[in-house]
């Protein structure tokens, strides 16, 4: 197991999903880790509490990563329980369907904000604490979808996270004098609430079924599967890897 004793994590969206698997494996690793929620109270305090039952430390903090103050907020709390932070996870996301004339104003606009400027605004937070201690690791959550092929139905979907690839870079590149690393995490199909929208039991086997097929394993992807790869980038194991992209897609045929 990767050490990460006396480590700070704030983890985006970790109530439930890839997030959750996220801040449970750097816990287990020794990590103290800031489980971050928009809404999902009870959820976030599940999460805090299965860390602390294993002997760890976690607080939750309430934020929307796509306004400034609450991100500041967010920080602050965490340096004050923690003292510092040396992890961010950038992993709150939100994922709406439609095609390029179905895209309304209002779902291209959450998309980014969410997706695209949450990042941002975690990521500047975040690094100016690092800069202060020349020590840090982020980790940006995209997405295969955003990786270079097109797919029906996910225009501001995927124009978000290939938005975070390329946010990825720039933000390696400036912070590397800092002895900050960025890298990137793009999943492919995640087995996840998320995946699973308002689909009938039936209807989500059939988008499983149809993504198994796409993926040279014919698997489908769990959020511990994400944790892993996030988890190495995290640890001092990529002190020599910054501004990469790791697709994690079960070897999706189209990349192949």
């Amino acid at each position: 197991m990767l050490d990460f004793k006396n480590k700070v994590a704030v983890v985006t969206g970790s109530s439930r999903g890839i997030g959750r698997a996220v801040a449970l494996a750097l816990a287990e690793g020794g990590c103290a880790v800031a489980i971050n929620y928009r809404k999902s109270r009870d959820e976030a305090e599940e999460v805090v509490n299965s860390i602390k039952e294993m002997g760890g430390k976690a607080i939750a903090v309430q934020c929307d990563v796509s306004k400034r103050e609450e991100v500041e907020a967010m920080f602050k709390a965490t340096v004050n329980a923690f003292d510092k932070v040396d992890i961010l996870v950038n992993n709150a996301g939100v994922a709406f369907g439609g095609s390029l004339l179905e895209t309304t104003d209002e779902i291209w606009d959450k998309q980014m904000e969410v997706n695209l400027k949450g990042v941002f605004l975690c990521s500047q937070i975040a690094a100016r604490y690092m800069v202060e201690r020349n020590y840090g690791k982020i980790v940006n959550i995209s997405s295969n979808s955003g990786f270079g092929i097109a797919m029906s139905g996910e225009t501001s979907y995927a124009v978000s996270k290939a938005g975070v690839i390329q946010l990825t870079k720039s933000s390696a590149y400036d912070l590397g004098k800092h002895n900050i690393n960025v890298n990137c995490v793009a999943p492919g199909a995640v087995d996840t609430v998320m995946l699973r929208g308002n689909r009938s039991d039936e209807e989500y086997e059939k988008v499983l079924e149809g993504r198994r097929n796409r993926a040279s394993l014919g698997i489908t992807g769990t959020p511990e599967d994400i944790a892993n790869a996030v988890l190495f980038f995290a640890s001092d194991e990529s002190r020599y890897i910054t501004g990469k992209i790791l697709l994690v897609d079960g070897g999706r045929r189209d990349f192949l």
